[in-house]
């Protein structure tokens, strides 16, 4: 994998981190709705959240970077490359939101994290 290419990758995973912290953050914010769920009232709220709309905008951009990484190396190594993501919600999860991470799930993300750098050893 070239620089140019990690870049792009380390780029995607940040942005895929911020978009899932904004939609998080951006629907928590939301007021609680009276009378129940109502799908109307929900929406125009979700329309007005600016957070929702960062992430929106984060997943944009994602999109086009993770574009350009897919025009410069095989999916096969991108793909499992991205599965860092998940990795790094984990922890935002944990750092930015506050939420209480199990053992388990931090014994899980990094068993992600060794099966990505088996799969990108693999390309070297």
């Amino acid at each position: 994998m070239t620089f140019t290419v990690i870049l792009l990758v380390a780029f995607s995973i940040v942005l895929d981190v911020i978009g899932q912290l904004c939609f998080k953050l951006g629907l928590d914010r939301l007021p609680e709705l009276e009378g129940g769920f109502r799908l109307n009232a929900f929406w125009g709220q979700v329309f007005n959240a600016p957070l929702l709309w960062c992430g929106i905008g984060a997943y944009t951009l994602e999109f086009f970077v993770w574009l350009e990484a897919l025009s410069r190396a095989p999916l096969s190594l991108l793909f499992p490359a991205g599965a860092l993501a998940y990795c790094g919600v984990v922890l935002a999860g944990k750092v930015v939101l506050g939420e209480t991470v199990s053992r388990r799930r931090w014994l899980a993300t990094l068993v992600i994290t060794v099966g990505v750098m088996l799969v990108c050893a693999g390309h070297a």
